[in-house]
């Protein structure tokens, strides 16, 4: 597989943020933008809601029409590891 770099500009407090995030969790930055990018293609969508209204049942009828399955309003997937096994590689 070939690379490809992607230059992004934000404010440094925001990475500086998001970065501290992400290492909690055991990730870097390339490694969270390129999870962000797969879920993107996996979705053909972003892979979160993005509006103004966010009460639980907006989100969760959004949710239905984009992923097809929506059990409820704290449920979780049936396989909750499998979108992490893209990026098996990485970790």
């Amino acid at each position: 597989m070939s690379s490809a770099n992607i230059n992004v500009r934000t404010e440094a407090e925001l990475k500086t943020q998001a970065q501290r995030i992400f290492e909690s969790i055991g990730l870097d930055l390339s490694t969270a933008v390129n999870l962000f990018l797969k879920q993107t293609v996996r979705a053909n969508n972003l892979p979160f809601v993005v509006g103004t209204e966010y009460k639980a049942e907006n989100i969760a009828q959004k949710r239905e029409a984009q992923y097809g399955v929506w059990k409820g309003k704290y449920s979780l997937p049936e396989n909750f590891d499998e979108p992490l096994d893209d990026f098996k590689e990485y970790m």
